[in-house]
């Protein structure tokens, strides 16, 4: 279904992930990026690092970004910033999901985003279909059911309800786990099955008030309503 009525949210950043590994000096496998690149050059051949610190013992480590790369292969404004510890190339290389796994290590995702709902507002129960839009300012996974129940304002059993009921239509499974933009439809109430089940769609209850944490008391749950919420 093609709608102008249309809300946007957005996974803010809110920090950098952990860097889960053992460390060979202390018990701990937190590492925390440095904020620093280490370049190291033989002749025309570079080494590049992404350094990290040990969240236990501050142990400096090293994660291979370029290894005996010559210095043609890299792109000079690239180079420049990892000469300089680019602020943006330390936090794309901390965040590369690729790097990750090609060195075997976890990234942990707690406490690095929040969920900005606030632009535009429209009524949950607003009898008007609209598509939401959800874009990601960092590649967090994150359940597309989570998502819906903080942007929503609803419980998990309330947001299965509304997908089972056609209500809402995601172009990915409540359980899939999303680090790309997408965008979902929410229907307004009885407008799914309104032409063959009459009276189904009239009998259908009203969707539920979000919580109070997210709406003042009494207000009428809007998509864009609340403040970013950050997530623990």
């Amino acid at each position: 279904m093609h709608t102008n009525r249309k809300a946007r949210w957005a996974v803010r950043r809110f920090g950098l992930p952990t860097v889960v590994r053992p460390c060979p000096d202390c018990p701990s496998t937190r590492h925390r990026p440095s904020g620093r690149i280490r370049v190291n050059a033989n002749g025309k051949l570079l080494d590049v690092w992404l350094l990290l610190s040990c969240a236990g013992c501050d142990r400096t480590s090293k994660v291979p970004v370029h290894e005996r790369a010559h210095v043609s292969s890299l792109d000079p404004a690239r180079l420049v910033a990892y000469e300089n510890n680019d602020p943006a190339v330390v936090g794309e290389l901390t965040m590369n999901a690729s790097l990750a796994a090609k060195h075997g290590y976890r990234l942990d995702w707690a406490r690095t985003w929040e969920l900005d709902t606030r632009m535009p507002l429209y009524a949950l129960d607003d009898p008007h279909a609209f598509e939401i839009r959800v874009h990601f300012d960092l590649p967090a996974p994150i359940r597309a059911e989570r998502l819906l129940c903080l942007g929503l304002g609803l419980s998990r059993g309330e947001v299965r309800r509304l997908v089972d009921g056609g209500r809402i239509q995601l172009p990915v499974p409540l359980e899939a786990k999303a680090h790309r933009d997408f965008t979902f439809t929410l229907h307004g109430p009885g407008a799914v099955d309104a032409a063959r089940h009459p009276a189904v769609a009239a009998a259908e209850p009203p969707l539920p008030l979000a919580r109070s944490a997210r709406y003042p008391s009494g207000a009428s749950p809007s998509v864009g309503r609340a403040a970013p919420r950050r997530v623990q």
